[in-house]
């Protein structure tokens, strides 16, 4: 099965897993953690280009889990964490690796996360190399292996 393939069917799988656990994944952590991780994957090659910001904003509105909070709430989460990441890569990535972290105490909450790292990574059919990483530090940060995402 060619790569593409495989990651969107990976994706799907996910947001089913996803929607299956919406009801439990309403908390501030999460909110913050998912947002944090948008960002960071959207910053992942060291720059936000206005259209990967509104690609990624596009999909953060339109994602179903995330629909649990108001829009122009995580509209604006998500443009913050993009501007500390933006101002100083390295050391935005550490605040944000923490806001993603405060969700290690809630497993669910956790993979959800991690999860949506890697269908907002994939979303342009193209998971690359700088992406994975992220979420694979990512992963460490909430306590989670790489390898069960297969990262």
């Amino acid at each position: 099965m060619p790569f593409w393939d495989k990651l969107r069917e990976s994706t799907q799988t996910m947001q089913t897993q996803l929607l299956s656990k919406k009801n439990e994944l309403k908390s501030g952590a999460f909110r913050d953690a998912s947002m944090a991780m948008c960002a960071l994957v959207a910053a992942a090659d060291g720059s936000v280009d206005p259209s990967e910001r509104q690609r990624t904003a596009s999909l953060i509105a339109s994602n179903e889990v995330l629909q649990n909070f108001p829009a122009d709430d995580l509209q604006r989460r998500f443009n913050d964490y993009v501007s500390k990441l933006t101002a100083d890569f390295a050391f935005g990535k550490v605040g944000v690796l923490q806001d993603i972290g405060k969700t290690k105490k809630k497993p669910a909450e956790a993979r959800a996360v991690i999860q949506i790292g890697i269908i907002i990574g994939g979303a342009d059919g193209h998971f690359d190399e700088s992406e994975k990483a992220v979420v694979r530090e990512a992963c460490f940060a909430v306590g989670l292996d790489p390898a069960e995402f297969e990262l």
